[in-house]
């Protein structure tokens, strides 16, 4: 026992202290303590570094053995479900506040701190259920927050700490601010309401009176059940009229304090930061002086010739692969373990079907490291060449494997855990499969993506494959799949492949896909394209997966009978060609068919094919023949279109649809452009024809499911308003402005003609301009499209420049901008590769200069589109409303919406499409509403 009291230690008689740090309210200050900043890449950061520096003085304060930081999810909770108007009047967030959300998390684990947040409940609901959880196991729990709010939580055990006045709140503090005790503080919120919250209360009631009220009535229930005793006329008769929604305030100011929680008290524990973490974190966000502040103390400094050694890029190309299997769950136990150490882990799965909807799962590979990577078998069938030397078993017997349920019970918690970062290739199709045995991802990064969004179309078109990145950057020779599985009428399933040929081909893909994301993710930085990746493609990824998870549904009969509709179309138009040409050929066949224009027919070739020598037949050259008022090419056009139409569209979608789901899902494709556009395949419903009655018939086949409805929320002219934005046509803005008809301006001012009763033909010929001046139109093409003498083309593009030369200086200097880098940029960053734009050949030369002219508009069209898809599925769910996203065709959503909510759906999201981006012309969004596409648009 100890001489003297001084020898007595103040930790052994005090409990354990947590601190739960209010990280919302954290956010608004951080943002407004700073001007406006951005890291390398363009990203802002202000608020980031207000946060960071608020954080580790906190940390470096406070005297806890635990902390946890909370977040709010999203507006929508369980209050908006009891009050629609619930803090509905608040404004969104600032622009250059949203992409620094995601960061500040970040911010949270780097520093290895618990950071938590949960859908449907604010960050002070959670605060309150994990001091009621602490202080009921003797735990002393500071709040840090000044949101009034939380002072109800004031009771023994349970503080308050203002951690901008830097200041306690205990008891006095709240009677100070409320005029009662802690526990009353919800009944005197409940009378005097709060108008930032939209909590109504009692009209005509304040703090100061409620306050009264409740100390000499006691609470509100009393207070309101005595309601007949108030002197005051007027307050007697809101206090009566007014009951329930005093009430209904009550429900809302009430903290909840028995949440089901996401994390456990448990992992509270304060720990060091892990220093790497800590220091890719600074390092990436441009935080040097914050850096320079902890080296030394969390971090430690780098020793001479250390750096090279812990080179993430120089690991990547220079580990030795180790790969192992694992068939057993002690041993995925210690891979996973493994995994949640590393903090990122790629993933990769193997099928035994190329279709992601459809594909069943066979076995999943995990790479941790460099190098270091596992294979887990699950579907494995008996009977692969060399399973007995591997399984020391009978061939014939079934290879050894983990159950199905173990292996999904052991990785759930690693594939959801938001501080272990999970990384595939094209992770887009093992987010399906996963999903299909109850494994859902997050968070993720996709090394394709990262790839495209650094080097997009630079070095050719669908260069982005994993074997093709492992060649280029790391020189190594990926196992092919055919040398697996075979090709051709050969090729075996996955399924079948011995375990030691899949161990080496699916830990491989693991690994490589690891190494990729080792040597991408810094360049990201080097390269300023941080913001393209983190708030443009990056969250495209979940949302795209549940798109083509979703489908849409479309009805085979209709499909049927467009088919023989097509058909005896096709029959009547060969009966007519066969007709014309005096007697039967193959229509299908170009060198027949030109043998019939060219040699019998004696009409004038416009060019030989490049590929055979042979007079060509393409459209174009059909096109300028019917043009000419030739007959037979004109019924040649009719009949590939229908011949296309039935075989490429009502013939095959009708073998598209999901027999599971009656539905077409169709797989969106994030880097198959060079200009940010998203692709569709399998089948491609972005390409279905709408210029043409019979193409536009397809979508009636597009069908809303029963009690739901179709939208179609189209932008209006979206790239023409970027030309008038990016180019600053004074003219053309001012046309947007007012909402004219852009096209009949554009022709009022060319032309000289007033815009009442114009000639058409004037108008056609100035939309024909507007558009084609996007695509870099030469004098040819314009006179092709509008038939006219190439010359009064040409005169029309000199009269368009002349009235609207800020279009011709934009050509000219985005011409320039992309010989000098070899790429233009959107307004959002992106970059938009423009090979061929030095070329002796003028061809390639002319056609990489058009190309470059409609990039940025092409480009930024696709990066609004993308802006206002990422926003609307959250937008939804806020406002309780139930529609799905179910397909993007460039300008153009299509969702699937509850008949009863459709006016709902549609003016929100015609609000968050319009307010996707700011420019100097007002964004425009069309709607249609109806059960099939066709209706819709």
């Amino acid at each position: 026992m100890p001489d003297t009291p001084e020898d007595v230690s103040d930790d052994v008689t005090r409990p354990d202290r947590l601190f739960l740090v209010d990280g919302s309210g954290y956010i608004f200050r951080a943002y407004h303590s700073l001007p406006p900043m951005t890291r390398p890449d363009g990203t802002p950061v202000n608020a980031v570094l207000g946060f960071t520096n608020m954080l580790m003085k906190l940390l470096a304060d406070m005297d806890a053995e635990h902390v946890a930081v909370i977040f709010d999810k999203g507006r929508r909770t369980f209050r908006t479900d009891l009050h629609p108007d619930y803090k509905g009047h608040r404004p969104e967030a600032p622009e250059d506040l949203v992409p620094q959300f995601p960061l500040i998390r970040d911010a949270v684990r780097a520093f290895n701190v618990a950071c938590v947040e949960l859908e449907g409940f604010e960050a002070d609901d959670l605060i309150a259920t994990y001091a009621r959880q602490a202080r009921d196991r003797g735990l002393a729990v500071t709040v840090v927050s000044s949101d009034k709010d939380l002072m109800q939580l004031v009771r023994d055990g349970v503080a308050l700490f203002d951690p901008m006045k830097n200041r306690p709140i205990g008891p006095d503090e709240v009677h100070e601010k409320f005029g009662v005790g802690p526990d009353h503080v919800v009944d005197v919120q409940a009378l005097a309401g709060d108008s930032s919250d939209n909590v109504p209360g009692v009209p005509g009631i304040g703090v100061k009176t409620a306050a009264q009220l409740i100390t000499e009535y006691g609470d509100l229930e009393t207070l309101l059940d005595r309601a007949g005793e108030i002197k005051q006329p007027k307050r007697r008769q809101n206090l009566t009229e007014y009951a329930d929604q005093a009430r209904l305030s009550r429900d809302l100011v009430r903290l909840r304090d028995d949440v089901d929680v996401p994390e456990p008290l448990s992992g509270f524990d304060v720990r060091p930061p892990e220093p790497e973490a800590l220091r890719a974190f600074l390092v990436e966000n441009g935080f040097k002086s914050v850096l320079a502040r902890v080296e030394g103390d969390l971090i430690p400094k780098p020793e001479d010739g250390s750096a090279a050694a812990a080179d993430p890029v120089a690991e990547a190309v220079q580990a030795e692969a180790d790969y192992a299997l694992v068939q057993d769950v002690e041993t995925l136990r210690r891979w996973v373990a493994a995994a949640h150490e590393a903090g990122v882990v790629a993933v990769d799965t193997e099928t035994d079907a190329l279709s992601a909807m459809r594909g069943g799962l066979v076995g999943i590979s995990l790479a941790v490291a460099p190098g270091q990577a596992c294979y887990i078998p699950l579907a494995h069938v008996a009977g692969g060449t060399g399973q007995l030397a591997l399984d020391g078993g009978d061939p014939a017997e079934a290879p050894r494997q983990i159950p199905l349920a173990d292996c999904v019970a052991e990785l759930k918690d690693l594939l959801l855990n938001p501080g272990v970062l999970k990384v595939g290739h094209n992770i887009k199709y093992d987010l399906h499969v996963l999903a299909r045995v109850g494994l859902e991802v997050s968070p993720i990064d996709d090394t394709m993506v990262l790839s495209y969004v650094l080097d997009g179309t630079r070095l050719g078109q669908g260069t982005h494959g994993l074997d093709d990145l492992a060649k280029r950057h790391f020189d190594h020779a990926m196992i092919a799949f055919k040398d697996v599985c075979g090709s051709g009428k050969s090729q075996i399933t996955f399924d079948t492949v011995t375990l030691k040929a899949a161990l080496d081909y699916a830990a491989e893909d693991a690994d490589y896909t690891l190494r990729l994301h080792r040597l991408f993710k810094p360049r990201l930085v080097e390269d300023r394209m941080v913001a393209v990746y983190e708030t443009l493609d990056r969250p495209m990824v979940p949302l795209l997966t549940a798109m083509e998870r979703a489908g849409i549904r479309v009805d085979p009969a209709v499909l049927k009978d467009l088919s023989k509709t097509f058909a005896a179309r096709i029959g009547d138009l060969e009966d007519e060609i066969h007709r014309m040409a005096g007697h039967a050929f193959n229509i299908g066949s170009p060198k027949q068919l030109g043998e019939v224009l060219f040699d019998e027919m004696g009409l004038q070739a416009g060019r030989k094919s490049s590929k055979t020598g042979a007079k060509s037949t393409g459209a174009d050259v059909l096109e300028d023949l019917a043009a000419q008022g030739h007959d037979l090419p004109a019924r040649v056009l009719d009949w590939r279109q229908f011949s296309k139409l039935k075989s490429t569209y009502t013939d095959a979608l009708v073998e598209d649809i999901n027999p599971d789901t009656g539905r077409v899902h169709t797989t969106f494709g994030l880097t198959g452009t060079s200009t940010g556009r998203l692709s569709s395949n399998d089948p491609n419903l972005q390409n279905i024809p709408i210029r043409t009655e019979e193409g536009r018939r397809i979508r009636e086949a597009f069908v809303a499911e029963p009690g739901h409805v179709l939208l179609s929320a189209d932008y209006s002219q979206i790239e023409l308003r970027l030309v008038a934005h990016v180019a600053g046509i004074k003219a053309l803005k001012e046309a947007f402005d007012k909402g004219a008809d852009i096209h009949a301006i554009t022709a009022s001012r060319m032309f000289g003609q007033p815009v009442e009763g114009m000639d058409p033909m004037l108008r056609r010929r100035a939309k024909a301009i507007n558009f084609g001046i996007i695509y870099g139109i030469s004098a040819f093409g314009l006179a092709r499209q509008l038939s006219i003498p190439r010359g009064e083309a040409q005169a029309f593009i000199d009269a368009y420049f002349k009235e609207f030369p800020e279009i011709l200086d934009y050509m000219e200097a985005t011409k320039a901008e992309a010989r000098q880098h070899g790429f233009v940029r959107t307004l959002f960053g992106r970059k938009c590769w423009t090979p061929g734009i030095t070329d002796k050949n003028p061809t390639a030369k002319g056609l990489a200069e058009r190309a470059a002219i409609n990039a940025p508009i092409q480009g930024g069209a696709a990066d609004i589109i993308k802006r206002a898809m990422i926003r609307v599925p959250g937008a939804l769910t806020e406002a309780g409303l139930g529609a799905r996203l179910l397909l993007q065709v460039h300008d153009e959503l299509i969702f699937e919406v509850p008949e009863a909510e459709a006016d709902d759906t549609a003016a929100l999201v015609r609000r968050v499409m319009e307010g996707a981006a700011t420019l100097s012309v007002p964004l425009v969004v069309d709607t249609g509403v109806a059960a099939t596409w066709a209706g819709a648009h």
